[in-house]
């Protein structure tokens, strides 16, 4: 008997899908529109600002690897000089993001110089990867309830702004790439029941999201676990199986040759992909290819033969690493949670973001607690209940909400995971309030957007008197991170820069100068010395700066360091700073604002 129930709309789905050209029209022209508003909302703020410290730090390193030994000499190349000397710093990002923006650099360098070059560059990357995300997010949709839920869904995709957050003009780190990759590995799944291809299709990309990076681990991990069990519920499935194990285990072994140096085949990592993630993933893969081929008629067989390939690359995956056990972060340097990575926004639990900052997380919580409703209500149905497709969206998005509740970086993708059942529950919601007319359909399909959705949770929580507290985004702030206020300091004679870590990315890509640290967690050292130099006493912030030859101190706006608690500022150099008492081994630079420079005499 077969537990997953093929739905009559899109039987064959690759075909069917692929013969509908009006939703392919419909899809490049929401994106088309959504990023032409982007563009025109963001195109001066990329001349403005580099947004964020991961898209500043994402430049350097593309601009280090152009600047070095040569594109494919300097591939493993990812060690940056200037960040955390003498030692500097060996990134762990991947270098095929960087591959991709030196690419599309390169179209822009044929008719326009550096600078326009790089801006056109930084505007386009996010959004040339919204195509993928919409087209992904669309064909979920489709898969779970049809043309019409897939059309809502672009029409949500169109008001989506919440979710437009790692797409808008400027962001180059690697958040768009993954939440792409995510949703058309996704997609891929979901349909993986209609054509052979689209089974080994997922385990190719799935492949590429692991060298770009392992944020999206979890959602590959649940995209493999749906096709694994559905070769248990149903043997017919084995083949698609097979298909996705060969094809993943090929992808992984090429993203780990792509990725790592020779040099480091043997070291194993936690955070990125290594010698123990690609054979855990490569065992995984071979292990579902022998399943899927062997195809047992006994479904207790085929689920032992499935708990066996998940069993082996988890015992794999550990055996490598131990402490792989404790997460991405388990290798990380103790000494800098407390000064710095429990305090990065985006690994903040939903819980704590609701205590400090109830509006924000209404805003947060808003669309994804109304896509777990339309999830639970589309359960209600024994049709879809049974159907291989909506299970999979579902459990999808159960992942990314439940790691949003965890660590709210996952908000993006439960945004774009929870459209699709949104969407699917929208022709429901219209037949029961008998909508008929079009322009009453787009009105209520308006109200469901993300942005309404979300919109109406701030302004209800407003409403009720919540306010958010502890935050930092204070007008003078901003003006912390615009291009233009690190002019005057790119024109002072080249030195190793004492600052918070979040102005680390900022000083590396806008002046020629060094930086003691920045917001990465593979800095131990720099993040725990700059820390020191800040939030010590003056005189032993001395020591600490002499000892790491740094040869300028730099603050900026009202906000103190991470980890420096209220009783000690006042005692600390910053907090000195901050009250206008310099120490007299210091020395203030002048015509420097917004920032405050200060040159440390010999």
């Amino acid at each position: 008997m077969t537990l997953w129930r093929v739905p009559r709309h899109g039987r064959t789905m690759p075909a069917s899908l692929l013969r509908q050209p009006n939703i392919a029209i419909l899809v490049a022209l929401v994106w088309l529109l959504a990023a032409l508003a982007l563009l025109v909302q963001f195109w001066d703020q990329t001349a403005e600002t580099l947004l964020d410290t991961d898209d500043a730090m994402r430049l350097v390193q593309m601009r280090t690897w152009l600047g070095g030994a040569g594109l494919f000499g300097g591939w493993f190349d990812l060690h940056v000089t200037r960040l955390q000397p003498p030692e500097g710093y060996d990134s762990h990002w991947s270098r095929l993001i960087d591959a991709g923006l030196a690419g599309l650099y390169s179209i822009f360098r044929l008719f326009a110089d550096q600078a326009a070059a790089e801006r056109l560059m930084r505007a386009w990357w996010p959004l040339l990867w919204l195509l993928p995300t919409i087209a992904g997010m669309t064909a979920i949709a489709w898969r779970i309830a049809g043309r019409e839920a897939a059309t809502i869904a672009l029409l949500l995709a169109l008001v989506g702004v919440p979710a437009y957050q790692q797409f808008t003009p400027g962001r180059i780190d690697h958040h768009n790439v993954q939440i792409a990759l995510t949703l058309l590995v996704a997609a891929a799944v979901v349909w993986s029941d209609r054509a052979r291809w689209i089974a080994a299709a997922a385990g190719a990309l799935s492949g590429f999201a692991l060298a770009v990076g392992f944020e999206s681990l979890p959602y590959l991990a649940v995209c493999g676990a749906m096709l694994a069990l559905r070769s248990v519920a149903d043997a017919i499935a084995a083949r698609a199986l097979r298909d996705y194990g060969l094809s993943l285990a090929a992808s992984a072994f090429a993203a780990f040759l792509v990725s790592v140096p020779p040099w480091r085949w043997e070291t194993p990592a936690c955070d990125s992909i290594a010698v123990n993630g690609m054979a855990a993933a490569v065992c995984a893969g071979l292990v579902l290819a022998l399943a899927g081929r062997l195809a047992h008629p006994q479904a207790l067989t085929r689920a032992l033969a499935v708990a066996g390939a998940g069993s082996l690359a988890l015992a794999v995956f550990l055996l490598l690493e131990p402490r792989c056990i404790r997460g991405p972060f388990a290798t990380v340097d103790p000494a800098i949670w407390p000064v710095w990575h429990d305090h990065v926004r985006e690994l903040q639990p939903l819980l704590a973001v609701i205590k400090s900052k109830p509006l924000t997380a209404a805003g947060i919580a808003a669309f994804p607690v109304a896509a777990l409703l339309a999830g639970i209500v589309l359960a209600g149905d024994p049709r879809l209940r049974r159907d291989f497709g909506f299970i999979t969206a579902a459990a999808m998005f159960l992942a990314a909400a439940g790691t949003t509740w965890f660590a709210i970086r996952g908000y993006s993708y439960a945004i774009w995971l929870g459209m699709p059942l949104v969407a699917a529950l929208a022709p429901r919601v219209f037949e029961l309030l008998r909508l008929r007319l079009l322009a009453a359909k787009v009105a209520a399909g308006l109200m469901l957007t993300p942005m309404a959705v979300s919109a109406g949770a701030i302004t209800v929580a407003h409403a009720t008197g919540l306010q958010d507290r502890d935050s930092f985004a204070r007008p003078e702030s901003r003006h912390c991170l615009l291009n233009a206020s690190y002019a005057a300091l790119a024109g002072l004679p080249r030195g190793l820069i004492a600052a918070d870590v979040s102005f680390g990315p900022y000083i590396l890509a806008l002046t020629p100068h060094s930086a003691m640290a920045a917001s990465y967690h593979r800095l131990s050292r720099g993040i725990v010395g700059a820390h020191r130099a800040l939030a010590s006493p003056p005189e032993q912030a001395r020591e600490v700066l002499r000892q790491s030859n740094a040869r300028y101190v730099m603050t900026c706006g009202p906000r103190p360091p991470d980890g420096l608690a209220e009783p000690a500022r006042g005692r600390s150099l910053w907090g000195q700073l901050q009250a206008g008492r310099v120490p007299p081994w210091l020395e203030k630079v002048p015509d420097m604002q917004p920032l405050a420079v200060y040159r440390v005499r010999s």
